[in-house]
């Protein structure tokens, strides 16, 4: 069988209205906690976040995807009936079993066939790679990558002291959102390729233990947990080689492309991110402060904010660059 190409045909992101602030967020800790108040601005000074996005009560990680899916699917004039295959990537989802694409798929009506793809906040990026990797052997035409984050659901509210809240603050810039993306088979290549590397051995840096077999009960283990040192000790021994074997894999360079999309997980980190790794400053959309971080919905979001920005359109390269507890890296490069 020939090998065909895969091309990016859209992409979408849904936004919860309901915004809280970081001002609100320590509000609510104080409230709930017993003999302990966060110091003032601490959040906000720590992360650069200033608000981020939370879903309605009665929505789950499913709802979010499907949001995006559907504004998706309306804005490209596609038929759901034309989806020969759904992928659910997220490091969320609605509970254990079933995959989370059922859920999906049941809210926007569609009968192909669904599987998940999960690897914490590189679930939308190793999706796209394996969107492209079958639309490329032949096996599917048109692939929807649908996206629920809902971390806002891990958050500790009641803290004890400030060594709980220090540990606690990664959860504090945590944003729902949901993205969708439309990959489709064509005659020339759109995207590129990717690459990807990881360091299995720093996976307790970041982790939300509930529901697996480790800690399938209790309470404590519902909460997010992040060791910010060993994560970045983590990426730095890391460094940027996958990044650089994957540019002069595909013979491009970051000069090449309207805009760079990098996971972002603070304002501080993803400055640091952009030194050492020596990232194009100028061509990054910065969503962090205003949205908080969005996890796998992250890079969906950045890329829309681009084209909305008019940064990046219709033949124009771009670099999405993945970062994820694990841990791992990855980078794609798209021509739109």
């Amino acid at each position: 069988m020939s090998l065909t190409h895969a091309r990016l045909a859209g992409v979408a992101v849904h936004l919860p209205e309901t915004v809280r602030s970081a001002t609100e967020t320590e509000h609510r800790v104080a409230a709930a906690s017993t003999g302990f108040r966060p110091p003032p601005g601490l959040v906000r000074r720590l992360t650069g976040v200033e608000r981020l996005h939370v879903m309605p009560d009665d929505w789950q990680a499913s709802d979010l995807a499907a949001a995006a899916a559907r504004k998706l699917l309306a804005g490209t004039g596609t038929d759901p009936g034309s989806i020969d295959l759904l992928i659910f990537a997220a490091a969320s989802q609605d509970m254990i079993e079933p995959a989370t694409s059922h859920m999906v798929a049941d809210r926007l009506d569609l009968r192909c066939p669904v599987f998940d793809v999960k690897n914490a906040c590189n679930s939308v990026l190793n999706a796209l790679e394996t969107a492209h990797a079958l639309i490329a052997q032949g096996s599917y035409r048109r692939i929807l990558i649908a996206c629920g984050e809902s971390p806002s659901r891990a958050v500790r509210w009641s803290v004890p002291d400030l060594r709980t809240y220090l540990a606690s603050i990664p959860g504090y810039t945590l944003s729902d959102a949901g993205a969708a993306l439309l990959l489709e088979r064509s005659a020339e290549p759109g995207v590129l390729g990717c690459g990807f590397t990881a360091d299995s051995r720093s996976w307790s840096v970041g982790t939300l233990a509930s529901g697996g077999s480790a800690h399938p009960r209790g309470d404590e283990h519902t909460y997010f947990r992040l060791d910010g040192v060993g994560l970045r000790r983590a990426f730095e021994q890391l460094g940027p080689q996958i990044l650089d074997e994957t540019l002069e894999r595909l013979g491009v360079g970051w000069q090449d492309m309207a805009a760079v999309c990098v996971h972002q997980v603070s304002k501080p980190y993803l400055d640091e991110l952009v030194e050492r790794f020596g990232l194009p400053a100028d061509k990054i959309a910065v969503t962090v402060t205003e949205h908080g971080n969005a996890a796998s919905a992250s890079l969906p979001l950045q890329l829309v904010r681009a084209q909305e920005s008019g940064r990046a359109g219709i033949g124009d390269l771009v670099g999405l660059v993945g970062l994820a507890g694990g841990i791992s890296m990855g980078l794609s490069v798209i021509r739109l």
